[in-house]
């Protein structure tokens, strides 16, 4: 048994010088040439330094993926907050729409409709004249049509005092039905003294009936379709 213990200490010896002499004098511009150990030593260390690689790549993509669903994560608890405070305030919420519907619904009524256009062009000459003005003109132009309404302009020139044509827009805002007084303008005139002359546009406003609500959505579907 002692006998061999030499043998195989020279003949791990001479494995290990073996192995040292092939990676001696390496050709490194062709590994193909060289012995097998180094050969397989640069495989093993090629296939490392690959998969060192895609696992800092997956890592990447991982921390991107979770910055990511970290910042979701804050958007969704952002609007789930609101959502709570919605809930909460559900009630509040609903007693304000009751109050703009109603609110909506009272403009509506101030609004004449085709047929009383007529009486409020009327109750705008009365006003006039009431006040003790001179209407020089008074032109009703094209009526515009709204989405939900129609807008009439009416050109109007009167005359008269000053305070009897103060008297004469505030007897216009008072109106049941909306009609507004706009591009105003007063000058004196120079025949007569302290008698005034006053151009505006007022716009009345009506609700569309049941054949100009049709018509205007048969003229909106091409464009939603669009």
């Amino acid at each position: 048994m002692a006998s061999n213990r030499p043998s195989q200490k020279l003949d791990v010896g001479a494995a290990l010088r073996g192995l040292g002499d092939q990676f001696r004098n390496l050709n490194m511009n062709d590994p193909a040439s060289w012995p097998p150990v180094p050969r397989y030593v640069l495989c093993l260390a090629v296939t490392a330094l690959v998969l060192v690689g895609l696992w800092f790549v997956w890592l990447t993509n991982s921390n991107d993926e979770l910055e990511s669903e970290r910042a979701k994560e804050v958007s969704l608890r952002a609007d789930y907050q609101k959502k709570v405070a919605l809930a909460a305030n559900l009630d509040l919420l609903k007693k304000q729409r009751e109050q703009v519907q109603q609110y909506v619904t009272l403009l509506e009524k101030q609004l004449p409709s085709k047929a009383e256009m007529d009486a409020l062009l009327s109750d705008i000459n009365q006003a006039g004249l009431g006040r003790s003005l001179q209407f020089e003109l008074f032109r009703p132009g094209q009526v515009s049509v709204k989405d939900y309404y129609a807008e009439l302009p009416i050109a109007v020139r009167v005359t008269g005092r000053y305070h009897d044509i103060g008297s004469f827009a505030a007897d216009i805002a008072s109106l049941s039905r909306i009609v507004t007084l706009n591009n105003l303008t007063i000058t004196p005139q120079k025949d007569k003294e302290g008698t005034l002359t006053m151009d505006a546009t007022a716009r009345t406003y009506r609700y569309l009936d049941d054949e100009e609500r049709a018509a205007q959505k048969r003229a909106a579907a091409p464009k939603a379709k669009k």
